[in-house]
């Protein structure tokens, strides 16, 4: 069912094809780093998996691979940057580092993208504050495959939010999530390994609940999390609505069911709002609130706090938000990742494509 291969190994052939794609050996290093940390922090739905999607979105003429990624617009605190239609995975990374700039001024940076593309994980671009002493957040709207709470037709994609704020002893706190259930992603995975979706990922073309995850072939959609109005939907349509408002109404990109898909064999939608998609990232300097230290001390009792918390019967541990992906991200280094065999035969075409080696 899997193979394991060595993150050096994936890592150098993710790099050999953004390449071949034509980008720049910087940009082509950092998209395979970006891509393949969702791979080591066991997100497997956001890693290698996606990277023939790229390659398919290249040739389509949707993914320029040398962009002029560039602040538009920007004030002491904010800026715009537009990422002229680059991908995600390096137009994020310099849209965090201008927050990360403008915090160590004004206290806290915010900006918002436009023009851009699949940005690999939130929680990636949200930690790279975390070695500034600065809270990060990231977050991305997506292609629209979300039926908001009472609705058939797909308005929002997954639009993740990822918080991460440091400590001092203890690891971050790193919150990486889906606004949705469940990302599609996992529904992909659950295709490969021919199972069924749990109860309240999924509903049908007629708004009915279903455990088939090839609904979204059939007109279906994912559901906002809680999966229906009585588990609470609703605030997970809510806290979609507002990553697809930070992200793209504010920076100018397309929102709704306006953003473009992430298939090639999708066509973008007639008649655009804006450009591409759009994300939205914040850093805080720690110490614009409190002493740093002293803050983070805190955060070390907060954390030790909660993990000591008495657990339901059959627990072992109350985990801390990023405890699980750390966990993973060690393991992998020193294991290997595990790769499914269908998306082992994808890679194995993506090679011969490019006449490389797998």
């Amino acid at each position: 069912m899997e193979q394991i291969f060595p993150y050096s190994h994936l890592q150098a052939f993710t790099r050999d094809v953004f390449l071949k794609m034509g980008c720049s050996a910087a940009h082509a290093e950092l998209a395979a780093t970006v891509l393949l940390s969702a791979d080591l922090r066991g997100i497997d739905s956001h890693g290698v998996a996606r990277l023939s999607g790229y390659v398919r979105l290249w040739e389509a003429g949707r993914i320029n691979p040398t962009p002029d990624i560039r602040i538009v617009h920007e004030t002491p605190s904010t800026a715009v940057v537009d990422g002229d239609g680059g991908l995600g995975l390096v137009v994020a990374p310099f849209a965090m580092q201008v927050a990360i700039e403008k915090a160590k001024i004004a206290g806290t940076g915010w900006v918002s993208v436009r023009h851009s593309n699949h940005f690999g994980i939130a929680g990636y671009h949200a930690m790279m504050a975390l070695e500034q002493d600065m809270i990060g957040m990231a977050m991305t709207n997506a292609s629209p495959l979300v039926a908001p709470t009472f609705a058939t037709e797909r308005m929002l994609g997954t639009n993740p939010i990822a918080v991460a704020i440091p400590a001092g002893e203890q690891p971050p706190f790193v919150a990486d999530f889906a606004t949705t259930t469940a990302a599609n992603g996992k529904l992909e995975i659950l295709q490969r390994k021919e199972m069924e979706a749990p109860t309240g990922w999924v509903q049908d073309k007629h708004g009915h609940s279903s455990t088939n995850p090839n609904e979204l072939k059939s007109g279906g959609a994912l559901l906002p999390l809680g999966g229906d109005r009585e588990h609470g939907s609703h605030k997970g349509y809510c806290l979609g609505s507002i990553v697809d408002i930070f992200s793209a109404v504010l920076s100018g990109a397309n929102y709704g069911p306006w953003a473009p898909p992430f298939v090639s064999f999708l066509p973008l939608p007639p008649d655009p709002v804006g450009k591409g998609l759009g994300h939205f990232f914040g850093a805080m300097r720690v110490d614009a609130f409190r002493p740093a230290d002293e803050f983070k001390s805190h955060m070390d009792t907060w954390i030790k706090r909660f993990r000591g918390a008495k657990t339901v019967a059959g627990e072992e541990k109350v985990l801390i938000p990023g405890d699980p992906e750390r966990e993973m991200q060690a393991y992998r280094m020193e294991a290997g990742i595990p790769i499914l065999d269908p998306v082992v035969k994808d890679l194995g075409e993506v090679a011969m494509k490019f006449k490389i080696d797998f």
